[in-house]
């Protein structure tokens, strides 16, 4: 429910961003990537596009990245290229409050190389999360991130998701990246 109120609210603020990325780049107005959810099930998340469409978009985006556009830039450095993820909450393959959903090939490789990481993979992934307002998001050390993930998961309640909420949207949209 609270997915659904947030599209009818934001849809403005989507729409002019839809019209940004088509006219500051030529491609498609979504990203499209394979992630892995609850229970290891694939799903496909969904993005604003903040990247050029005529290069490799494998790996993290860095802060200085030339993939990014300049727009793309800014949607990012303000986390509105993740609005579309409300349309993955109301499908029910993400929660507004979890850890953030990986990519199948580092699920691989994290498995294998941090201790209790598929911990992770017994709830939903979320649009913003514990590690996430606390600065831990994307080029960040995924072994942090996963402590954060693990201590949310064992701790969770209806307060803490409240609270993360909270923090995300005043303080944690605004990430560090440059633009």
């Amino acid at each position: 429910c609270a997915s659904l109120l947030c599209i009818i609210l934001l849809s403005p603020i989507m729409l002019i961003i839809a019209i940004g990325v088509k006219v500051s780049s030529p491609g498609p107005i979504l990203f499209k990537q394979e992630r892995i959810g609850k229970n290891k099930k694939p799903f496909i998340m969904l993005k604003f596009r903040s990247m050029r469409t005529d290069i490799d978009h494998t790996g993290w985006s860095k802060d200085e990245d030339p993939r990014k556009t300049k727009f793309g830039s800014f949607i990012r450095k303000c986390s509105l290229d993740e609005l579309p993820q409300l349309i993955n909450v109301l499908m029910g393959q993400m929660s507004l409050v979890g850890p953030r959903p990986e990519l199948p090939k580092y699920v691989k490789q994290f498995k294998e190389e941090i201790p209790l990481y598929l911990i992770r993979q017994q709830v939903r992934p979320g649009m913003t999360g514990w590690a996430q307002v606390h600065g831990l998001r994307g080029d960040t050390p995924i072994d942090k991130r996963v402590e954060y993930y693990i201590w949310y998961i064992q701790n969770w309640s209806i307060g803490l998701d409240i609270k993360i909420l909270f923090k995300t949207v005043f303080g944690g949209m605004i990430n560090k990246e440059k633009i």
